[in-house]
């Protein structure tokens, strides 16, 4: 039996300077919190919007018990630091430095079975969801997908699979 951790599933994405940002948004959610468990990182075109440029993507588990407000206020003040413009009536259509959005709140393992489809409309995040989701029970990854991408902050190497990573 595993132990109830309560706290919030994010989904993550840049595709301006996407290997430096995706870098900078884990080490600014390592300054608030000591570990939190990712997904593998993927190459994903854009959706939703006229671009050229491919988005990195992940899902995160964030043990917390901080409200899904201060929370927001993390999430926005990354993204602002990296260059985000918040203001723009149009920031969802146009490409982005970060974007990290709250997709539910979580507790695992009781929700760990809730068909991505109820966590989000973002159909592309539906393969990190349920990643993420085996990952979190400790049961193994049945389903491929395509290859995560590597990503390093400093000597940390992560997002070829779901993974757990603390702040040193």
């Amino acid at each position: 039996m595993h132990k109830k951790r309560n706290g919030y599933l994010l989904g993550l994405g840049c595709n301006i300077a996407p290997f430096e940002n995706f870098s900078q948004i884990i080490a600014q959610l390592l300054a608030h919190f000591a570990s939190f468990d990712i997904s593998r990182v993927l190459h994903i075109p854009p959706v939703g919007m006229n671009s050229q440029h491919d988005f990195l993507n992940a899902v995160i588990f964030i043990e917390t018990d901080i409200s899904k407000e201060s929370l927001k206020d993390i999430c926005n003040d990354i993204e602002t630091t990296l260059g985000r413009d918040r203001a723009d009536p149009d920031r969802k259509h146009k490409d982005r430095p970060a974007d990290l959005d709250i997709l539910c709140s979580l507790t695992v393992p009781d929700d760990l079975n809730t068909p991505a489809r109820q966590v989000t409309d973002e159909y592309f995040l539906y393969p990190l969801i349920d990643e993420l989701f085996l990952f979190l029970a400790d049961k193994p990854i049945t389903k491929s997908i395509q290859s995560g991408t590597a990503i390093q902050v400093g000597h940390l190497s992560f997002g070829e699979s779901a993974t757990t990573i603390h702040r040193d």
